[in-house]
């Protein structure tokens, strides 16, 4: 998920009548949603001139999806600050290990002060790294997601923590 801010105030009933694949509801949520198709993801504006992207998997389609959108607004005579900065508010990546997970194991094996698990509620178990602002989603599956993560090498130090920590406990099937 990224963010980027047009430095100016958005009317989303314009922007809802010029663009297609449009979901804007204002009863229901303050943003606008568009779809872009090619590459795909959305962003969502809101009136204030904020601009979030999601559903992207790799920084530069980011890039190129923002910077296409604010040339779809300067097309629609919408002033917007030049250049727009693009942060990075959180990266979600996932791996399978293809091994089962003992998730009531790893609960007591990896510690209290990092381990959030309660089944009755969450599938998953929560394990917080040591790398700041960072959690790993376990499931018994093997499968891993971690989220969090503000760029590829916070996101990598996460996964390397965890996978030590799993082949220290032997606790993979």
């Amino acid at each position: 998920m990224a963010s980027a801010d047009t430095g100016t105030k958005l009317n989303l009933q314009q922007i809802a009548t010029a663009l297609n694949n449009i979901e804007y509801e204002p009863s229901q949520f303050p943003g606008l949603i568009y779809h872009v198709k090619d590459p795909k993801g959305a962003i969502i504006f809101f009136s204030n001139g904020k601009l979030v992207c999601t559903g992207v998997k790799d920084i530069e389609t980011v890039n190129k999806i923002l910077n296409g959108v604010v040339q779809q607004l300067r097309d629609l005579g919408i002033r917007v600050n030049q250049p727009v900065e693009i942060n990075i508010q959180s990266i979600v990546a996932s791996v399978d290990l293809h091994k089962l997970l003992n998730l009531n194991a790893l609960a007591i094996t990896l510690g209290q002060e990092r381990v959030e698990y309660d089944p009755e509620h969450f599938a998953g178990l929560v394990y917080h790294a040591s790398v700041p602002s960072v959690s790993t989603l376990l499931f018994d599956s093997g499968k891993i997601v971690c989220t969090g993560a503000k760029n590829e090498e916070d996101l990598e130090l996460a996964f390397t923590e965890l996978i030590q920590e799993l082949e220290i406990t032997g606790l993979m099937s």
